[in-house]
């Protein structure tokens, strides 16, 4: 059960933060072997001083339309399976709303499983 953050510029219209969404979704389907229905995610807007990044790091020219996306999620993709995702979440955003690759930055944190409640307080993974 990944849990999806997505931060983002304020003023975006509702049809924009949705395809972030769905962009995000449908790269976790199609890469790290989300199952379909797997889908927590939560968008926070921030004014232009609130979303603090540098504009060249790493040699990525940044805009005002920088995207974070962090994910927390299990352990144990594979690195071919991370750079999949990475790539296909920067491919689906470019499509639809219309990102660039250089704004789309993504962080994973992965956990183990016994970290999770899905609900009524239990930790239905714990051994």
């Amino acid at each position: 059960m990944p849990l999806v953050h997505i931060s983002l510029r304020e003023g975006k219209p509702p049809a924009y933060r949705r395809a972030i969404a769905d962009g995000v979704y449908e790269a976790m389907l199609a890469t790290i072997n989300v199952p379909a229905g797997d889908r927590f995610q939560a968008i926070t807007e921030h004014p232009a001083d609130g979303l603090i990044y540098d504009p060249g790091d790493l040699g990525v020219r940044r805009t005002e339309d920088v995207v974070f996306i962090q994910v927390t999620l299990n352990h144990g993709r594979s690195l071919e399976m991370k750079k999949a995702f990475f790539a296909r979440i920067a491919e689906n955003l470019a499509k639809n709303p219309g990102l660039r690759k250089e704004d789309v930055l993504v962080n994973l944190v992965e956990v183990p499983k016994e970290n999770w409640s899905f609900g009524n307080g239990i930790a239905q993974y714990a051994g």
